[in-house]
Protein backbone atom coordinates (compact mmCIF):
# COMPACT_ATOMS: atom_id res chain seq x y z
CA UNK A 1 0.00 0.00 0.00
CA UNK A 2 1.54 3.47 -0.73
CA UNK A 3 2.61 5.64 2.16
CA UNK A 4 0.82 8.73 2.95
CA UNK A 5 2.35 11.95 2.61
CA UNK A 6 1.70 15.46 2.53
CA UNK A 7 2.40 18.49 0.34
CA UNK A 8 2.80 21.62 2.68
CA UNK A 9 2.79 25.39 1.54
CA UNK A 10 4.74 28.33 2.87
CA UNK A 11 0.93 29.84 3.79
CA UNK A 12 0.67 26.79 6.40
CA UNK A 13 -1.42 24.67 3.74
CA UNK A 14 -1.67 21.24 3.57
CA UNK A 15 -2.93 18.61 1.15
CA UNK A 16 -2.56 15.00 2.42
CA UNK A 17 -1.95 12.25 -0.48
CA UNK A 18 -0.48 9.10 -1.24
CA UNK A 19 3.36 8.46 -2.73
CA UNK A 20 3.72 7.28 -5.74
CA UNK A 21 7.29 8.28 -6.82
CA UNK A 22 11.24 7.86 -4.62
CA UNK A 23 10.16 7.77 -0.61
CA UNK A 24 11.76 11.02 0.16
CA UNK A 25 11.32 14.61 0.75
CA UNK A 26 11.46 17.40 -1.39
CA UNK A 27 11.20 21.13 -1.01
CA UNK A 28 10.73 24.32 -3.69
CA UNK A 29 8.67 26.69 -5.89
CA UNK A 30 5.14 25.03 -6.59
CA UNK A 31 3.95 25.89 -9.74
CA UNK A 32 1.58 24.47 -12.00
CA UNK A 33 1.10 23.68 -15.70
CA UNK A 34 -2.43 23.14 -17.86
CA UNK A 35 -0.77 21.09 -20.49
CA UNK A 36 -3.22 17.68 -21.31
CA UNK A 37 0.04 15.48 -22.21
CA UNK A 38 3.53 15.46 -22.29
CA UNK A 39 4.87 14.87 -18.60
CA UNK A 40 8.33 13.27 -19.86
CA UNK A 41 9.42 16.46 -21.70
CA UNK A 42 8.02 18.72 -18.99
CA UNK A 43 9.25 17.01 -16.43
CA UNK A 44 12.67 17.00 -18.37
CA UNK A 45 12.77 20.62 -19.22
CA UNK A 46 15.66 22.34 -17.50
CA UNK A 47 13.90 25.29 -16.94
CA UNK A 48 11.64 23.57 -13.70
CA UNK A 49 14.78 23.16 -11.50
CA UNK A 50 13.86 23.76 -8.27
CA UNK A 51 9.93 23.42 -8.44
CA UNK A 52 7.30 21.13 -7.44
CA UNK A 53 5.22 20.34 -10.90
CA UNK A 54 1.54 20.40 -9.81
CA UNK A 55 -0.17 18.57 -13.76
CA UNK A 56 -3.68 20.38 -13.60
CA UNK A 57 -5.18 17.35 -16.20
CA UNK A 58 -6.50 15.05 -13.64
CA UNK A 59 -5.74 11.27 -14.86
CA UNK A 60 -1.75 11.23 -15.23
CA UNK A 61 0.77 8.34 -15.88
CA UNK A 62 -1.38 6.60 -18.24
CA UNK A 63 0.89 6.45 -21.15
CA UNK A 64 4.13 5.73 -19.05
CA UNK A 65 7.70 6.85 -19.95
CA UNK A 66 9.74 6.38 -23.23
CA UNK A 67 13.23 5.11 -22.97
CA UNK A 68 15.64 7.55 -23.06
CA UNK A 69 17.86 7.16 -26.23
CA UNK A 70 21.05 9.29 -25.98
CA UNK A 71 22.78 9.54 -29.35
CA UNK A 72 26.02 12.30 -29.52
CA UNK A 73 25.27 12.82 -26.25
CA UNK A 74 21.70 14.48 -27.24
CA UNK A 75 18.28 12.97 -25.30
CA UNK A 76 16.10 11.76 -28.96
CA UNK A 77 12.74 11.69 -26.47
CA UNK A 78 13.41 13.93 -23.77
CA UNK A 79 14.47 17.51 -22.75
CA UNK A 80 17.55 16.62 -21.07
CA UNK A 81 19.37 13.69 -19.35
CA UNK A 82 16.93 13.15 -15.96
CA UNK A 83 13.84 14.50 -14.43
CA UNK A 84 14.62 18.35 -13.84
CA UNK A 85 11.83 18.71 -11.25
CA UNK A 86 12.09 18.80 -7.70
CA UNK A 87 8.86 16.77 -7.25
CA UNK A 88 5.78 16.08 -9.09
CA UNK A 89 1.91 16.38 -7.41
CA UNK A 90 -0.98 15.21 -9.04
CA UNK A 91 -5.20 14.09 -9.27
CA UNK A 92 -5.05 10.35 -10.67
CA UNK A 93 -2.15 8.37 -10.74
CA UNK A 94 -2.67 5.67 -13.34
CA UNK A 95 -0.51 2.81 -12.24
CA UNK A 96 -0.51 0.72 -15.54
CA UNK A 97 0.39 2.36 -17.91
CA UNK A 98 -0.18 1.29 -22.01
CA UNK A 99 1.86 2.73 -25.39
CA UNK A 100 3.83 1.64 -27.59
CA UNK A 101 6.57 3.60 -26.38
CA UNK A 102 6.46 3.13 -22.80
CA UNK A 103 9.55 1.34 -21.13
CA UNK A 104 8.30 1.95 -17.74
CA UNK A 105 5.76 3.24 -15.19
CA UNK A 106 6.09 7.01 -14.29
CA UNK A 107 6.50 5.90 -10.63
CA UNK A 108 9.31 3.63 -11.82
CA UNK A 109 10.88 6.39 -13.88
CA UNK A 110 10.58 8.88 -10.96
CA UNK A 111 11.72 6.12 -8.37
CA UNK A 112 14.78 5.43 -10.75
CA UNK A 113 15.72 9.50 -10.73
CA UNK A 114 15.00 9.61 -6.64
CA UNK A 115 12.27 11.93 -6.97
CA UNK A 116 9.12 11.75 -4.94
CA UNK A 117 5.67 12.03 -6.07
CA UNK A 118 2.20 13.23 -4.38
CA UNK A 119 -1.18 11.73 -5.88
CA UNK A 120 -4.92 11.84 -4.76
CA UNK A 121 -4.57 15.37 -3.68
CA UNK A 122 -7.32 18.40 -4.68
CA UNK A 123 -5.15 19.98 -7.47
CA UNK A 124 -8.01 22.62 -8.99
CA UNK A 125 -8.01 23.84 -5.16
CA UNK A 126 -4.21 24.05 -5.11
CA UNK A 127 -4.01 25.50 -8.66
CA UNK A 128 -6.69 28.05 -7.93
CA UNK A 129 -4.53 29.11 -4.35
CA UNK A 130 -1.36 29.65 -6.71
CA UNK A 131 -3.68 31.45 -9.06
CA UNK A 132 -5.63 33.78 -6.81
CA UNK A 133 -2.31 33.89 -4.28
CA UNK A 134 0.84 33.54 -6.95
CA UNK A 135 3.30 30.64 -6.74
CA UNK A 136 4.69 29.97 -3.38
CA UNK A 137 7.07 28.05 -1.56
CA UNK A 138 6.42 24.13 -0.75
CA UNK A 139 7.80 21.31 0.82
CA UNK A 140 6.30 16.95 0.53
CA UNK A 141 7.02 15.64 3.55
CA UNK A 142 6.80 12.04 4.38
CA UNK A 143 8.39 10.78 6.69
CA UNK A 144 10.79 13.49 9.21
CA UNK A 145 10.83 17.40 7.79
CA UNK A 146 12.66 19.66 5.35
CA UNK A 147 13.17 23.24 5.14
CA UNK A 148 11.64 25.40 2.54
CA UNK A 149 13.54 26.16 -0.09
CA UNK A 150 13.55 28.96 -2.55
CA UNK A 151 14.79 28.28 -5.67
CA UNK A 152 14.89 32.06 -7.01
CA UNK A 153 17.71 32.57 -4.80
CA UNK A 154 19.94 30.51 -6.44
CA UNK A 155 21.86 30.65 -9.56
CA UNK A 156 19.59 27.96 -11.11
CA UNK A 157 21.37 27.91 -14.76
CA UNK A 158 24.87 27.20 -13.13
CA UNK A 159 23.28 23.86 -12.13
CA UNK A 160 21.59 22.96 -15.30
CA UNK A 161 24.21 24.69 -18.17
CA UNK A 162 26.47 22.36 -19.80
CA UNK A 163 30.18 22.43 -18.26
CA UNK A 164 31.67 22.12 -22.09
CA UNK A 165 31.35 23.08 -25.69
CA UNK A 166 29.91 20.58 -28.14
CA UNK A 167 29.46 20.65 -31.56
CA UNK A 168 26.83 18.85 -33.25
CA UNK A 169 26.29 18.72 -37.26
CA UNK A 170 28.35 19.94 -39.64
CA UNK A 171 26.34 22.56 -41.57
CA UNK A 172 28.00 25.87 -43.35
CA UNK A 173 25.83 28.02 -41.16
CA UNK A 174 27.29 27.78 -37.20
CA UNK A 175 25.04 28.90 -34.76
CA UNK A 176 26.35 29.41 -31.28
CA UNK A 177 23.65 28.23 -28.86
CA UNK A 178 24.74 29.75 -25.25
CA UNK A 179 22.95 26.84 -22.89
CA UNK A 180 21.27 28.41 -20.09
CA UNK A 181 19.46 24.96 -19.75
CA UNK A 182 18.58 24.30 -22.86
CA UNK A 183 15.91 22.01 -24.30
CA UNK A 184 17.40 19.30 -26.39
CA UNK A 185 14.87 20.35 -29.20
CA UNK A 186 16.18 23.41 -29.39
CA UNK A 187 19.40 21.89 -30.75
CA UNK A 188 17.21 19.15 -32.84
CA UNK A 189 15.48 21.68 -34.44
CA UNK A 190 18.44 23.59 -35.60
CA UNK A 191 19.82 20.39 -36.75
CA UNK A 192 16.98 19.63 -39.19
CA UNK A 193 17.78 23.53 -41.08
CA UNK A 194 21.23 21.97 -41.65
CA UNK A 195 23.56 23.96 -39.62
CA UNK A 196 26.44 23.87 -37.27
CA UNK A 197 25.47 23.86 -33.43
CA UNK A 198 27.97 24.97 -30.86
CA UNK A 199 26.79 24.79 -27.62
CA UNK A 200 28.76 26.49 -24.87
CA UNK A 201 28.49 27.05 -21.05
CA UNK A 202 26.24 30.05 -20.33
CA UNK A 203 29.20 31.62 -18.77
CA UNK A 204 31.61 30.79 -21.83
CA UNK A 205 33.81 33.36 -23.17
CA UNK A 206 32.40 33.28 -26.67
CA UNK A 207 34.23 35.73 -28.82
CA UNK A 208 37.61 33.52 -29.41
CA UNK A 209 35.10 31.12 -31.48
CA UNK A 210 34.10 31.36 -35.09
CA UNK A 211 30.09 31.64 -35.52
CA UNK A 212 27.53 33.73 -37.68
CA UNK A 213 25.04 33.92 -35.09
CA UNK A 214 24.09 33.24 -31.30
CA UNK A 215 20.71 31.20 -30.20
CA UNK A 216 20.23 32.33 -26.18
CA UNK A 217 18.56 29.02 -25.08
CA UNK A 218 15.40 28.79 -22.31
CA UNK A 219 16.53 28.05 -18.44
CA UNK A 220 15.42 28.28 -15.16
CA UNK A 221 15.36 31.22 -12.26
CA UNK A 222 15.80 35.19 -12.38
CA UNK A 223 17.43 36.75 -15.67
CA UNK A 224 19.12 38.67 -13.52
CA UNK A 225 21.38 35.80 -12.20
CA UNK A 226 22.75 35.64 -15.37
CA UNK A 227 25.33 38.35 -15.74
CA UNK A 228 27.96 36.37 -18.06
CA UNK A 229 25.52 35.82 -20.75
CA UNK A 230 24.31 39.47 -20.53
CA UNK A 231 27.43 40.63 -20.92
CA UNK A 232 28.19 38.23 -23.83
CA UNK A 233 24.79 39.63 -25.50
CA UNK A 234 25.50 43.53 -25.05
CA UNK A 235 29.00 42.41 -27.05
CA UNK A 236 27.08 40.67 -29.86
CA UNK A 237 24.55 43.68 -30.57
CA UNK A 238 27.30 46.25 -30.35
CA UNK A 239 29.45 44.09 -33.10
CA UNK A 240 25.86 43.52 -35.03
CA UNK A 241 25.89 39.74 -34.36
CA UNK A 242 22.34 38.52 -34.84
CA UNK A 243 20.94 36.69 -31.61
CA UNK A 244 17.76 34.83 -31.42
CA UNK A 245 16.15 34.17 -27.84
CA UNK A 246 14.09 31.70 -26.19
CA UNK A 247 12.34 31.89 -23.42
CA UNK A 248 15.06 32.73 -21.14
CA UNK A 249 16.72 34.15 -24.12
CA UNK A 250 14.24 36.82 -24.40
CA UNK A 251 14.77 38.36 -20.90
CA UNK A 252 18.28 37.75 -21.41
CA UNK A 253 18.51 39.93 -24.77
CA UNK A 254 15.96 42.29 -23.11
CA UNK A 255 18.31 43.00 -20.18
CA UNK A 256 21.52 43.38 -23.04
CA UNK A 257 19.40 46.08 -24.96
CA UNK A 258 18.70 48.35 -21.44
CA UNK A 259 15.15 46.77 -20.49
CA UNK A 260 13.95 45.68 -17.19
CA UNK A 261 12.82 41.96 -16.02
CA UNK A 262 10.42 40.88 -13.54
CA UNK A 263 8.34 38.29 -11.98
CA UNK A 264 5.24 36.67 -12.59
CA UNK A 265 2.40 36.00 -10.06
CA UNK A 266 1.92 32.49 -11.37
CA UNK A 267 3.69 32.43 -14.47
CA UNK A 268 2.77 30.53 -17.78
CA UNK A 269 3.24 26.98 -17.83
CA UNK A 270 1.09 24.97 -20.61
CA UNK A 271 1.56 24.25 -24.26
CA UNK A 272 -1.76 26.41 -24.83
CA UNK A 273 -0.94 29.89 -24.52
CA UNK A 274 -2.36 32.36 -27.33
CA UNK A 275 0.66 34.43 -28.73
CA UNK A 276 -0.46 37.46 -31.17
CA UNK A 277 2.00 39.09 -33.19
CA UNK A 278 2.00 42.87 -32.80
CA UNK A 279 2.60 43.34 -36.45
CA UNK A 280 0.24 41.12 -38.08
CA UNK A 281 -2.03 40.43 -35.41
CA UNK A 282 -2.41 36.58 -36.18
CA UNK A 283 -2.39 34.75 -33.00
CA UNK A 284 -0.37 31.67 -32.91
CA UNK A 285 -0.98 28.72 -30.16
CA UNK A 286 2.75 28.37 -28.61
CA UNK A 287 4.10 26.23 -25.57
CA UNK A 288 5.35 28.03 -22.26
CA UNK A 289 7.14 27.70 -19.38
CA UNK A 290 8.62 30.83 -17.59
CA UNK A 291 7.87 32.89 -14.28
CA UNK A 292 9.44 36.03 -15.42
CA UNK A 293 8.34 38.22 -18.27
CA UNK A 294 10.24 41.36 -20.00
CA UNK A 295 8.86 44.70 -18.85
CA UNK A 296 7.96 46.36 -22.81
CA UNK A 297 8.13 49.82 -21.01
CA UNK A 298 11.36 49.72 -20.45
CA UNK A 299 12.64 49.11 -23.90
CA UNK A 300 14.92 51.58 -25.01
CA UNK A 301 14.34 53.54 -28.77
CA UNK A 302 14.59 50.81 -31.49
CA UNK A 303 13.34 48.03 -29.81
CA UNK A 304 9.57 47.29 -30.48
CA UNK A 305 7.11 44.54 -28.62
CA UNK A 306 7.07 41.87 -31.31
CA UNK A 307 4.96 39.46 -29.35
CA UNK A 308 2.27 39.77 -26.46
CA UNK A 309 0.33 37.27 -24.69
CA UNK A 310 -3.16 37.16 -25.66
CA UNK A 311 -4.79 36.56 -22.44
CA UNK A 312 -2.98 38.93 -19.62
CA UNK A 313 -1.00 41.03 -22.01
CA UNK A 314 2.45 40.85 -20.99
CA UNK A 315 5.40 40.41 -23.13
CA UNK A 316 6.04 37.52 -25.64
CA UNK A 317 8.83 38.69 -27.09
CA UNK A 318 10.85 41.58 -28.60
CA UNK A 319 12.56 42.44 -31.64
CA UNK A 320 14.92 45.62 -33.18
CA UNK A 321 14.18 47.70 -35.66
CA UNK A 322 17.27 46.18 -37.70
CA UNK A 323 15.77 42.16 -37.54
CA UNK A 324 18.86 41.27 -36.87
CA UNK A 325 18.32 41.10 -32.77
CA UNK A 326 15.33 39.04 -32.05
CA UNK A 327 13.34 36.49 -29.24
CA UNK A 328 10.13 34.71 -27.87
CA UNK A 329 9.08 34.14 -24.63
CA UNK A 330 7.68 31.04 -25.97
CA UNK A 331 9.25 27.65 -27.28
CA UNK A 332 8.77 27.36 -31.29
CA UNK A 333 10.83 24.03 -30.90
CA UNK A 334 7.81 23.06 -28.83
CA UNK A 335 8.09 19.42 -27.39
CA UNK A 336 5.88 19.39 -25.99
CA UNK A 337 2.97 21.52 -28.02
CA UNK A 338 2.04 23.44 -30.78
CA UNK A 339 4.63 23.28 -33.90
CA UNK A 340 3.54 26.45 -35.49
CA UNK A 341 5.79 28.73 -34.72
CA UNK A 342 8.94 26.09 -35.71
CA UNK A 343 9.03 29.01 -38.56
CA UNK A 344 10.88 31.32 -36.39
CA UNK A 345 14.20 29.11 -36.98
CA UNK A 346 14.03 29.48 -40.64
CA UNK A 347 13.11 33.08 -40.46
CA UNK A 348 16.51 33.75 -37.80
CA UNK A 349 18.84 31.37 -40.22
CA UNK A 350 17.58 33.69 -43.06
CA UNK A 351 18.25 36.89 -40.75
CA UNK A 352 22.24 35.11 -40.53
CA UNK A 353 22.33 34.68 -44.17
CA UNK A 354 21.21 38.03 -45.54
CA UNK A 355 23.82 39.40 -42.76
CA UNK A 356 26.85 38.18 -44.87
CA UNK A 357 27.64 35.44 -41.78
Amino acid sequence: MDEFVKLVLEDGTEYLGKSFGASQNASGEVVFTTGMVGYPETMTDPSYKGQILVLTYPLIGNYGVPENIVIDELSMNLESEKIQVSALAVSDYSAQCSHWNAKMSLAQWLQQNSIPGIYGIDTRSLTKKLRDKGVMLGKIIGKGNIRFYDPNKSNLVSQVSTGKVKIYGKGTTKILLIDCGAKHNIIRSLLKRDVTVIRTPWNHNIFNMNFDGIVISNGPGDPKMCRPAIQNIKKALSHRIPVFGICLGNQILALAAGANTYKLKYGHRSQNQPCTDNKTGRCYITSQNHGYATDTKSLPGGWNEWFFNSNDKTNEGIIHKSGIFRSVQFHPEASPGPLDTGFLFDEFIEVIRQNGR
